[in-house]
């Protein structure tokens, strides 16, 4: 993959809806009916470039549209083209939204899907296998399972989706993704879609795909741009208190971060002891529990939903009015998932996060990967204006107390107005 910079607009036209992208009719009557009016940036540049077969690689941060940038593509050239489309995710919620998505578009074509995913029984996967599915997303483990029984031929595969690329390769997934990628044919459409870019993944580009696209919509690091957020400083012992207040200002959907599966079982007993309807979803719930949880919170069943990381990618939930880190995350590129979780296809959302006083480390890498300051705000006696280390780098003597006003980009609900952050222009390299 070369760093030759191409000019945006020689890629895509510039459009203002789906139209003009090489999209067949009838899935633009799908996505009329579907109440899709404007594409993202990630699909305005990818889908074209998608549909004239090229291998891409789209860096884009989360809850900028990086499905439909591969399954509308996908759809339309297994339509044309005799084969297997392919997709891989990191986790099995995510696997699930990946074939809802497919399912929108593909039912119109006859066409059907197979999911494929750990935790779930084989015999169903298998039977979905045998009736010739044109579409098969699966977690890597799985499919390999399916794979070394037989089950699945990887010799049709013509189109292949790595999906959360960034995040299978945290989760230790590159020896099962590397195996994948050699029982595949030579011959075949790659996409892979990131919103990172580390190392490894350009190493991936390098050596499965041929001459690359890179779409890069958002630089690494860069927080979703209608998320308002906000730091307290709060010792752990009033971390419970302090949720407590906070639930009770905001009255919408909160989507709560916890750093281990056990904190976040407790944590969902203190939110049902407040009164409020609270789920959990992490690696040791089932399934049916994960889904159950997930469903449950996109309907309104459960107010709060408490998740660890490794469950978070597949928590797609439109109207999320809070996002909580009760827990700052181990990675600093964690907290930029986590908080694209809310402001989703263009609404605004809001992101508070608790830090300990000896945290301080911790919130200076969040700050300079996201190149922006954490307004601190404090709430009656329960928190502290600055982190308990020798040195004050993170002392904020501007803030003060009081008052429940909603921040704007880059402003403490109670503090002084920070420098908005600006956002480099998309680059588009070949």
């Amino acid at each position: 993959m070369t760093n030759k910079q191409l000019n945006a607009d020689k890629i895509t036209p510039v459009t203002a809806n789906f139209y003009g992208l090489g999209i067949a009719p009838k899935i633009l009557d799908i996505l009329e009916r579907m109440k899709f009016k404007v594409p993202t940036p990630i699909q305005l540049k990818a889908i074209p470039l998608a549909l004239e077969g090229k291998d891409i690689v789209g860096i884009a941060q989360t809850g900028t549209g990086k499905t439909h940038s591969f399954a509308i593509p996908m759809v339309q050239r297994l339509v044309q083209k005799k084969g297997i489309g392919l997709v891989l995710a990191p986790t099995r919620e995510l696997a699930i939204q990946i074939d809802e998505a497919f399912g929108e578009i593909a039912r119109a074509f006859g066409m059907r899907t197979a999911c494929l995913i750990g935790g779930a029984p084989m015999p169903p996967q298998v039977q979905a296998l045998r009736r010739d599915p044109q579409v098969v997303i699966a977690t890597p483990g799985r499919l390999i399972d399916h794979m070394s029984q037989w089950n699945f031929l990887p010799d049709s595969v013509i189109m292949l989706v790595l999906d959360e690329a960034d995040r299978m390769l945290d989760m230790g997934f590159a020896p099962q993704i590397e195996k994948i990628l050699r029982f595949l044919p030579r011959e075949r459409q790659t996409m892979l879609f990131s919103a990172t870019m580390p190392k490894e993944i350009m190493n991936i580009a390098t050596k499965y795909m041929k001459l690359p696209l890179s779409v890069e919509i958002a630089p690494s690091g860069t927080t979703v741009e209608k998320v308002t957020q906000e730091l307290f400083i709060v010792k752990k012992e009033a971390k419970t208190q302090l949720l407590k207040k906070l639930l009770a200002q905001y009255h919408g959907s909160v989507l709560l971060f916890s750093r281990t599966k056990h904190n976040a079982k407790k944590i969902v007993r203190s939110i049902r002891d407040m009164g409020h309807s609270a789920s959990e979803i992490h690696s040791n719930r089932s399934l049916a529990q994960r889904r159950d949880a997930l469903e449950g919170f996109k309907a309104g069943k459960y107010r709060v939903l408490v998740a660890t990381d490794i469950a978070s990618r597949g928590i797609d939930v439109t109207g999320i009015e809070l996002v909580l880190n009760y827990d700052l995350p181990e990675d600093a590129e964690n907290y930029v998932h986590r908080i694209g979780r809310t402001a989703r296809a263009g609404h605004k959302g809001h992101a508070i996060s608790f830090a300990t006083p000896d945290q301080g480390h911790d919130v200076r890498d969040i700050e300079k990967l996201i190149k922006a300051t954490l307004p601190v705000s404090k709430h009656a006696e329960l928190t502290l204006d600055k982190f308990g280390e020798p040195s004050h780098q993170f002392s904020r003597s501007s803030v003060r107390q009081g008052g429940h006003g909603q921040p704007s980009h880059g402003q403490s609900r109670h503090g002084q107005a920070k420098k908005p952050f600006k956002y480099p222009k998309p680059k588009f390299y070949r």
